[in-house]
């Protein structure tokens, strides 16, 4: 392997085919910014748009704005340009709500599709807001329903449902861990569900924008994901649920909302299921918040996937040897797996003092996260993350780290 240089690293910027798209965000100036997996950066393309919907849509065109500007259509039209990043069709994603609450209305369909079953099968260490859904709807249920926690790598899941397969109504695993950034095989674990009769849910929430996924070819039969990490949607943006076409029309969802009506404006007191997956709608649409995100998809489909994810792996791999060779004895513990091809685009650090070292990093102008107790996040955007920037943050940390110790 040659050895990584800043030089090196600058040739491969200016050689970069994604190197264009980094002037489509706006960033500030001496920033490294490596938490877009937990907020993306904002695209200038979603702040004019805003602008125009706020000055333009609703400032002159006001209430008309429903249908002359197609607010109206917006989660399903922003679904379907979703749908392209995640491998599904035509009026098989709608844009809306929370990734919480999507996943409510996922695993309540997937209950209900198999009353005889009673286990919801995850894995222990997934991401809490996952595992609180699926609490809540145990309760709500009374025990009608209980929680199977398995081992968080593909075999373990396997083994879970080879032993409990049989009584599982649904298996919820998150595609690319939020942590640790390893990364499940999708057809391996979907197939393994089916063989046990139970329905698949995605969380692709790390994975949406950055990883490739196809949930076509892998035969999964819901996803849910939110708008605003490697989807650049802004803070709170909309989340998206995807529901198989062979699947959406056997059952209603829990949250009947009046948007999720076959005839909304009629105003009638009784429900009536739209048709396909305008049905998984609840309530209005957030329209400025789902302009953003409409905006920044439309970005991301500019770009070549397999351009994307071969720049992530890189840039991945150029930090992980960085940190290897220049913060060596400092104390830092990969979590992350080191082959690409199990690992989205982030990496975690286990470090005695990452809290307070993420903060002087911070306010040094790099950017990352931490989850507690000691791990620190880096997170790696192709579209406006440079090479270069890998050897600068891994320079600020060896410095942060020297410091820390000098201290001590």
């Amino acid at each position: 392997m040659t050895a990584v240089t800043r030089a090196r690293l600058e040739a491969l910027d200016r050689a970069d085919p994604l190197r264009s798209f980094r002037a489509q965000f706006d960033l500030p100036p001496g920033v490294i910014y490596l938490d877009g997996n937990s907020l993306g950066a904002l695209p200038a393309r979603a702040r004019e748009r805003i602008r125009h919907v706020v000055e333009k849509e609703w400032g002159e065109g006001l209430i008309r704005s429903w249908e002359d500007a197609g607010w109206i259509g917006m989660p399903q039209r922003t679904g379907d340009k979703l749908a392209r990043l995640i491998g599904a069709g035509v009026g098989e994603v709608v844009a809306a709500d929370s990734t919480s609450v999507n996943l409510f209305k996922a695993l309540s369909v997937a209950v209900r599709a198999n009353p005889g079953r009673r286990l919801i099968v995850s894995e222990r260490a997934n991401f809490p807001t996952d595992l609180h859904v699926v609490q809540g709807l145990v309760t709500q249920l009374g025990g009608a329903v209980e929680l199977l926690l398995a081992e968080g790598s593909n075999e373990g899941v396997e083994k879970c449902l080879a032993e409990h397969g049989g009584r599982a109504v649904a298996v919820l695993l998150t595609h690319v861990h939020y942590t640790t950034s390893r990364m499940y095989d999708m057809r391996r674990i979907t197939e393994a569900a089916h063989r046990a009769g139970a329905l698949m849910i995605w969380d692709l929430s790390h994975s949406t924008g950055v990883v490739p996924v196809d949930l076509h070819a892998c035969d999964a039969d819901f996803a849910v994901g939110c708008g605003y990490k490697h989807l650049n949607g802004g803070p709170g943006a909309p989340a998206f649920i995807y529901v198989a076409r062979r699947l959406q029309e056997k059952l209603t969802q829990p949250i009947s909302g009046w948007m999720g009506d076959a005839r909304p404006f009629d105003f009638r007191g009784e429900y009536e299921p739209a048709k396909g997956i305008s049905r998984y709608l609840s309530g209005t649409p957030p329209v400025i918040g789902m302009a953003a995100l409409e905006a920044s998809v439309e970005v991301i489909l500019e770009a070549p996937m397999a351009e994307i994810r071969r720049k992530s792996v890189a840039l991945c791999d150029a930090f992980i040897e960085l940190m290897d060779t220049r913060c060596a004895g400092q104390g830092f513990e990969l979590v992350s797996p080191r082959e690409g091809t199990w690992r989205g685009s982030h990496l975690s650090y286990r470090h005695g003092s990452a809290y307070p070292m993420m903060q002087s990093l911070i306010a040094g102008g790099v950017i990352g996260d931490c989850r507690p107790p000691d791990l620190m996040r880096f997170g790696f955007a192709p579209l406006y993350t440079r090479y270069v920037d890998t050897w600068d943050a891994v320079a600020r940390i060896a410095e942060t780290a020297l410091q820390g110790r000098k201290k001590k």
